[in-house]
């Protein structure tokens, strides 16, 4: 091979070593920090909806296996379906705020609309 082609073939590979190692070589506080706070509160809202109903049909299950007695799935109930509903009625008051922006710019732009005049029969 000839020493030009050679040269030019270390200086590709030592470039693409480069590349690749980058981002591994960059200080931690340079790297993309991902905080457990950067989700948005609808998501949240349907996390705890979505724990709380795990934690009724698993407690239903553990009831009806005979794993849990009477008395404790009574008290054990009423506080987990609160949190139930609590945490579907959060959701549905999230759903129901982020659809009504898009209705009053539906409504804005109805209102902009010209009105089309009747067309006589």
């Amino acid at each position: 091979m000839e020493p030009l082609a050679l040269t030019l073939t270390a200086m590709i590979a030592a470039a693409a070593v480069v590349a690749v190692a980058l981002p591994f070589l960059r200080r931690p506080h340079q790297r993309e920090q991902r905080t457990p706070h950067a989700q948005p509160p609808q998501l949240e809202l349907l996390e705890q909806r979505d724990r709380t109903l795990a934690a009724l049909a698993e407690l239903e299950f553990d009831h009806r296996t005979g794993k849990i007695a009477d008395g404790d799935y009574q008290r054990l109930l009423g506080p987990l379906r609160r949190e139930a509903a609590e945490a579907l009625r959060l959701v549905q008051v999230g759903d129901r705020q982020a659809v009504e922006p898009k209705r009053a710019a539906a409504a804005r732009r109805r209102a902009a609309a010209p009105v089309a005049a009747k067309e006589p029969r």
